[in-house]
């Protein structure tokens, strides 16, 4: 299986950013506005001090020259009140930012898991036959948590920084453009070293983010192979495989977070650097006497250095906090833009508009179609002319010289011309890869065809709703897939709406019924792990009677009996036989006396029919049929 994991050695494009905003947008139009005016208070007011303090150091130097501390009681009293109201609603501004976080940010990736997996269902099997599926899992586990620490922690925290970066440089220019000017010195020094830094770690935590969906996917395929592997002997091999993708993501994440664990510390001793080169100046412009070039006009005085170099602190921290939250936002943009191509696929096309309905029958043998479910099915097929016709539901299926091919110029069928008519069954026989499983895929449109027709009832299948047409369709697989849940809701997963009776008739048509009774809660038992406490051959009966119970027209079996040891395949078989009978069925075998009662059997060779007729006559004709029949040939 392949794994198309993305965004291999690239960075995520930048529309992802703007893509992943407008997104929370969508969600929450009025929450997150709501936020994004809390987190502007809260840096806003948070810059502010500074220029209390300035004022206060300007009121005790006025008070130390006239000495009339009386007078200097009020002012800085009003200031104090004024700075401890703009703290308590700063206060409140971050408390409330912070509890709509919450919510917007686990409201939009509960939102998204829903988003993803709705579309999900709308993707081709095409996908996930070319996605491994441990990849797909990381769309829901590694990439939604990084867009988790992205929405609630950095993008905040990036317009937290960028907001008080711009107050706390407008507050610098107005008191002194000549010490701005230093602190701007520092900045780019700063900005150099970012680049350098995140621009290494960034390429790094890309990998690691693919390197992570890498090691999930191995990891569900180990499990998944666990039988294998012991059966096989091979847990040193498997330990070792592991042992190579691990060591990858250790690589990867060793290199990214070294990069990023430098970055804070070297920026904090620039700061430091800065801090002292501010004092410098400010204290050498003072003693020199030197014009204060400034917005605000005022003499450059103590009552300006002192709350500056504060500024000078604050503006080093906010640099660092947005440098801090950079590799954060890489890993981010990189989890979102893996969810959106996820999004991005193309789903399943459709453009069918002939529909299954609930027809009657008259005496005269037209169609009408009904209200209510009467067990007569039609085909209702409407016509540019605005009449509709209704067609009875048979199960006859003809192939027309149909040629196929999974990938553009490697074609797997050629010229495949068959019929099957109402309560016929056809058989295909064949060595792995002959295309037997394929011509199956393409009855129900799993995959369309590349030439040639596939008529239903006459109907050209292309005309037909995918939906409409598979629910015609009873199809049981050689790999059995149970659900977690009852006995009794897996068989009804077949018909949702049907009832204890049919789900039990079902059952025992498939001879199940008798191995259900038997087990601890009947057909309340719980299945899990896909029905891990069951045999194979029990899961495969259930498959059977999940089938049977939707009751449909045509049957695909696609080696059903194939896991099934030889006294449960007789009574498989029995089963089986009672299901087919008078319904068109496909049936794909290893076993070839599962075949032998079939109306006609076509051998397959390289995706060619290469031999067709009944098992008498091909025994006849003492081909290929006959040398798989006789031994003389392996089917594999």
């Amino acid at each position: 299986m392949a794994n198309n994991t993305s965004m291999r050695g690239k960075r995520a494009p930048k529309g992802v950013l703007k893509r992943t905003i407008r997104t929370v947008f969508e969600f929450y139009p009025v929450l997150l506005p709501l936020a994004i005016g809390c987190i502007l208070i809260n840096a806003i007011v948070s810059s502010v001090p500074s220029v209390f303090m300035q004022n206060v150091i300007a009121v005790v130097e006025d008070t130390f020259a006239t000495g009339d501390w009386a007078r200097a009681v009020g002012p800085i009293a009003k200031l104090l009140t004024i700075l401890i109201s703009m703290y308590v609603i700063s206060l409140i501004a971050g408390a409330t930012f912070n509890q709509l976080m919450a919510v917007i940010t686990q409201g939009t990736l509960s939102k998204l898991r829903q988003k993803m997996f709705d579309h999900m269902q709308s993707l081709p099997i095409s996908y996930f036959d070319t996605h491994n599926h441990g990849d797909i899992m990381s769309f829901y586990t590694n990439d939604i948590d990084t867009l988790r620490q992205l929405i609630s922690q950095s993008l905040p925290q990036l317009l937290i920084s960028g907001v008080t970066l711009t107050t706390v440089f407008c507050i610098m220019l107005y008191y002194s453009i000549w010490l701005a000017l230093v602190v701007v010195c520092g900045v780019l020094i700063m900005t150099v070293v970012v680049r350098y830094v995140t621009g290494h770690s960034s390429r790094y935590f890309l990998k690691q983010q693919i390197t992570i969906a890498k090691t999930e996917g191995f990891m569900e395929e180990m499990m998944n192979g666990q039988k294998v592997i012991k059966v096989f002997c091979h847990e040193d091999g498997a330990k070792a495989d592991f042992d190579k993708v691990n060591d990858e993501l250790f690589e990867n994440s060793e290199k990214a977070n070294r990069f990023a664990n430098i970055l804070m510390p070297l920026l904090g001793n620039i700061g430091n650097v800065m801090y002292v080169i501010v004092a410098l100046v400010g204290g050498s412009l003072l003693l020199a006497g030197a014009p204060n070039l400034s917005i605000s006009g005022l003499a450059l005085n103590i009552s300006i250095v002192v709350p500056f170099l504060n500024m000078t602190k604050q503006f080093a921290g906010a640099i660092g906090q947005v440098s801090n939250q950079v590799n954060m936002i890489v890993m981010g943009l990189a989890g979102a833009h893996r969810i959106f191509e996820l999004l991005d696929e193309e789903p399943e096309t459709d453009e069918g508009y002939v529909t299954l309905v609930n027809a009657v029958e008259n005496e005269d043998r037209s169609i009408e179609e009904a209200d209510h479910r009467t067990g007569v099915w039609a085909w209702k097929h409407p016509h540019h002319d605005g009449t509709v016709t209704y067609t009875k539901l048979t199960g006859d299926i003809r192939f027309f010289d149909v040629d196929f091919a999974y990938v553009p110029g490697k074609v797997v069928l050629h010229n495949i011309s068959l019929y099957a008519k109402p309560g016929q069954k056809i058989a295909f026989v064949g060595s792995t890869g002959a295309g037997k499983t394929t011509i199956t895929n393409l009855i129900n449109r799993f995959y369309d065809i590349a030439d040639g027709k596939i008529r239903y009832d006459g109907i050209n299948i292309n005309k037909i709703k995918k939906d409409d047409l598979r629910h015609s369709l009873g199809i049981v697989l050689q790999d059995t897939n149970l659900f977690t849940g009852t006995v009794m809701e897996n068989i009804r997963y077949g018909k949702l709406d049907a009832t204890d009776e049919e789900c039990v008739a079902a059952a025992k048509l498939a001879g199940a019924d008798d191995f259900i009774r038997r087990l601890p809660d009947g057909y309340n038992t719980k299945l899990t792990g896909n029905g891990a406490n069951l045999s194979q051959g029990q899961r495969q009966l259930l498959a059977i009677a999940r089938a049977a119970v939707a009751d449909p027209p045509v049957m695909i079996m696609d080696e059903a009996t194939s896991s099934i040891d030889t006294h449960t395949e007789a009574i498989v078989q029995r089963g089986m036989d009672a299901l087919m009978k008078g319904r068109t069925t496909f049936v794909i075998a290893h076993r070839l006396s599962t075949v032998q009662n079939s109306n006609a059997i076509m051998v397959l060779d390289h995706g060619r029919i290469i031999e067709r007729g009944t098992h008498e006559d091909l025994i006849k004709l003492k081909g290929t049929y006959y040398q798989l029949y006789t031994g003389a040939l392996e089917l594999d």
